[in-house]
């Protein structure tokens, strides 16, 4: 199980990994609705290291990337599901539109993104291969997406 980390303890416990020789990758996204994409996206980031941080996006963050109805759970609901998942190692929410602070205070070996976007469009990926992060895009599970479940549930 995950452990749900402050932002400000990211390096102690960054160093800590790193110490013990561990490659660390980190993702980063809203996570609103978990569904099975994500589960599978998760444990396809985990394969690149041994230890995966996912950066979650806080209501405010969420708010202003999806509209003022969105997020459904708050982010200490969403990462607390987060952490509960096998490939989750830890979960720290940051208050940015993008994870570019997150990604130069961790300094990941591997940064990983979704398949739903391609490298080009990913803000991150410039700054990811600045640090020598390897970037990995992972599939996608077609048909899964909170969006999609949200439309469904509306025409219920």
């Amino acid at each position: 199980m995950g452990e749900i980390i402050a932002r400000q303890d990211v390096p102690k416990i960054i160093a800590a990994e790193r110490c013990q020789g561990k490659r660390i990758a980190l993702t980063n996204g809203c996570f609103d609705l978990l569904h099975a994409g994500h589960v599978r996206y998760l444990g396809e980031a985990k394969q690149f290291a041994d230890v995966l941080i996912v950066g979650l996006n806080s209501d405010d963050s969420v708010r202003r990337l999806k509209g003022p109805s969105r997020p459904l759970m708050p982010a200490q609901d969403r990462a607390e599901v987060l952490a509960g998942l096998v490939a989750v190692d830890y979960v720290v929410i940051f208050e940015e539109d993008t994870a570019i602070p997150l990604l130069e205070e961790v300094a990941p070996d591997v940064y990983v993104k979704g398949g739903d976007f391609r490298e080009q469009q990913v803000v991150e990926a410039p700054v990811a291969r600045r640090l020598g992060c390897e970037v990995h895009m992972v599939g996608l599970a077609p048909g899964r997406s909170t969006s999609e479940l949200i439309e469904r549930i509306k025409c219920l």
